[in-house]
């Protein structure tokens, strides 16, 4: 249950990244290679939901349950280098993938939505019947889990990347929006650091918070992801989407 919450933390700042980022504004700006729409504040805190500490502490806590300090400041460090590294090879592959088969914003924006609701349906469906029982034969931690599964997929999510490649494709050949996403992204990876460093602090004194946020996403984070998907068919030219 603890991993499901803060896979719909994850989740539903995604959602409201894609909503926020693919504007007919913002493409037609792109369309018209305009200054892009992209800026620091709206960058971090995007990102901050998708990649940020959120959805990294209860998993580290698991994880590194019996291991030393010396452990797990090594593990969060490999951890955050590989991500940097993903995440930096992601934005220029998946920049240069849009490019080369045509694939519309809308349409990125429209394939996220359908993958976000189904995960958000899955971990509904999961709260439900209760959390997971720890497994007996859990091998202990060490230094192997750096890579996988803390780099990806805990802090670097699928959904994360997604929102990487967005913002690079937005930013196109301005150099200063590079720079900002490039410096954004730094940031956050040394926020999840220290957030990975203090995890067992963190959640001894916000668990019940996150839990209960949890709760409260559950069904938002449903219907967003069905309004993800109206709204980039829309886009497309499906139909109209009435404005209330």
């Amino acid at each position: 249950m603890m991993r499901g919450h803060c896979g719909l933390a994850c989740s539903f700042g995604v959602v409201a990244a894609l909503l926020l980022i693919v504007t007919p504004e913002a493409l037609a700006q792109t369309a018209t290679e305009t200054p892009s729409p992209i800026n620091a504040r709206k960058v971090l805190i995007m990102l901050f939901l998708m990649l940020g500490p959120i959805k990294i502490l209860v998993p580290f806590v698991n994880m590194t349950r019996g291991a030393d300090a010396a452990l797990r400041r090594s593990l969060a460090t490999r951890a955050v280098l590989f991500s940097a590294a993903a995440l930096g090879v992601a934005g220029l592959l998946g920049r240069g993938m849009l490019e080369n088969f045509n694939i519309s914003l809308p349409v990125l924006a429209l394939t996220g939505g359908v993958v976000l609701f189904l995960v958000a349906l899955q971990t509904v469906l999961q709260q439900a019947t209760g959390p997971a029982r720890p497994r007996p034969d859990e091998p202990p931690p060490g230094l192997h889990l750096a890579v996988s599964p803390l780099a990806f997929p805990t802090v670097v999510t699928p959904y994360g990347i997604a929102a990487v490649i967005v913002f690079a494709a937005l930013a196109q050949n301005n150099y200063i929006d590079k720079l900002v996403l490039a410096g954004v992204v730094l940031l956050i990876l040394a926020m999840d650091w220290l957030a990975m460093l203090f995890a067992e602090v963190i959640l001894r004194w916000v668990g019940t918070t996150l839990q209960v946020f949890a709760v409260v996403l559950g069904v938002t984070q449903i219907a967003l992801g069905l309004q993800v998907i109206l709204h980039s068919l829309s886009m497309i030219g499906v139909f109209v989407e009435r404005v209330n």
